[in-house]
């Protein structure tokens, strides 16, 4: 077997925060990092857990996100500081029993195998994925958005592992969520009395704490934020807040100050020149609500979005069938064809089958057949609201003017509930336009790693 060699040193550099973090990682079974955006928990996280790789006997191992995408590009890739580089040279990307997996085996393992298993977990389903294999260690990002299914059933899967260990990282969330409640402060509290084995690391970090990053990055970082969301509370302050009021303020005080001396910042009036992508999102609509079509263009490299055109329309009273459905949809499409160009790519609403069905035979029967639809993702909502938020704080979100009153409107009213005090919610009573929120985040959900990773 050749000698393997390490082309490259990584350039790992903490402060005695996280130093003492790490070092407790290795005598606790429970280690939770906690804070702003760019703090370094992840990292931390990451070391430790590698360190742990080396000489567990486990062979199976557990890293997790929101999505697939999300754990493989925090904890896999992590800007050079993943797991990838730190067994570079002895490991592969692969598939274990149909999931993303990283092989690893060589010298820092005394060439003995280790995988780890990558998997999405926000979804109530998501369990599934990793039903079958016994784990030993799991190391989390992002903990607070895993459905609490996928987290009942890693914590099962370690039942059986010769070195037990978690590892979790996240920005604040609502005070009252559970993942607090039911986890991170009940396993605190249970440490305090002596009554959970194992020991109990926690520490809360800020970006201050993060000494790799400038002052001036660290104000440039802060800038991307909108100071009046609770997103800037939480990944910047390092908070955990309830969200409550507008959710896009800073859209709808532009919007609601416009004057004939005062442009809304985000109203585009001159065809975009540099669209990649052209994306059109349907919500289907029911009693009470109604069918939303929104057209979306992506620029080059994920730059900007640009909303193009939305257009709803009242069902309530029942009186659109399918088939007049399919003509406004028709419509819709023509529209955005004659003003911008090619349609890339339709997502609906994954719920309405058979209504996905009629537009495909529609858009056949209309000359549109070479359409691509599909269904939408269906993204955690507040991951979705997150990125749009952070879009607008970044002057990277815009819509064309005089074509996307529907949205525009919808966007000025959302609102979170505020009978929801556990866990955020976009309130959802008939008050608000939420089938055009929806058919608007169908189509910029399946590039969020995208767009962060512009950024």
């Amino acid at each position: 077997m050749a000698k393997i060699t390490k082309k490259k040193t990584i350039p790992f550099n903490f402060g005695s925060k996280h130093i003492s973090y790490i070092r407790k990682c290795n005598d606790c079974i429970y280690n939770v990092a906690e804070g702003a955006v760019r703090a370094g928990k992840t990292v931390d996280n990451i070391y430790a857990f590698a360190h742990d790789l080396k000489s567990t006997r486990d062979r199976i191992h557990l890293a997790t996100g929101s999505t697939v995408a999300n754990a493989k590009l925090n904890i896999g890739d992590a800007n050079g500081f993943g797991l990838e580089y730190i067994f570079r040279g002895q490991s592969h990307w692969g598939k274990y029993k149909g999931n993303d997996c990283l092989y690893i085996k060589g010298p820092s393992t005394c060439n003995k195998q280790r995988i780890v298993i990558f998997a999405g977990a926000a979804k109530a389903d998501s369990f599934k994925k990793i039903r079958g294999n016994s784990y030993g260690m799991w190391i989390a990002t992002e903990i607070n958005l895993h459905h609490e299914n996928t987290i009942r059933e890693a914590f099962n899967r370690q039942l059986a592992a010769h070195k037990r260990k978690i590892f979790w990282d996240l920005n604040p969330d609502n005070p009252k969520a559970k993942i607090y409640t039911e986890y991170i402060d009940k396993y605190a509290k249970q440490y305090a009395e002596g009554n959970l084995l194992g020991g109990y690391n926690y520490e809360h970090f800020t970006l201050k704490d993060n000494v790799n990053i400038s002052d001036e990055r660290k104000l440039e970082i802060e800038s991307q934020y909108d100071k009046k969301s609770i997103w800037y509370q939480r990944d910047i302050l390092g908070k955990r807040v309830i969200a409550e009021g507008l959710i896009y303020r800073a859209f709808a005080d532009a919007v609601n100050s416009e004057t004939e001396t005062r442009e809304n910042r985000f109203k585009k009036k001159e065809k975009p020149p540099n669209l990649s992508e052209i994306i059109i999102g349907v919500d289907f609509g029911g009693n009470g609500s109604g069918h939303a079509f929104v057209a979306t263009g992506i620029t080059r490299n994920y730059q900007e979005i640009i909303v193009l055109a939305s257009q709803w329309y009242d069902c309530s009273n029942g009186d659109i069938d399918p088939d007049k459905l399919g003509q406004y949809f028709i419509d819709f499409c023509y529209r955005v064809l004659n003003m911008y160009g090619n349609i890339t790519h339709v997502y609906c609403d994954s719920a309405e089958q058979t209504l996905i069905n009629g537009l495909r035979s529609t858009a056949k029967k209309q000359g549109l057949g070479w359409l691509r639809i599909d269904n939408a993702l269906k993204e955690v909502i507040t991951e979705r609201i997150r990125l749009t938020n952070r879009m607008m704080a970044q002057m990277r979100f815009y819509y064309m003017a005089e074509m996307c009153d529907s949205l525009v409107t919808a966007l000025c009213s959302a609102i979170w509930n505020p009978d929801k005090l556990v866990e955020d919610e976009r309130l959802d009573n008939g008050t608000s336009d939420i089938d055009t929120l929806d058919a608007f985040e169908y189509t910029i959900e399946r590039y969020i790693t995208k767009f962060i990773r512009y950024e």
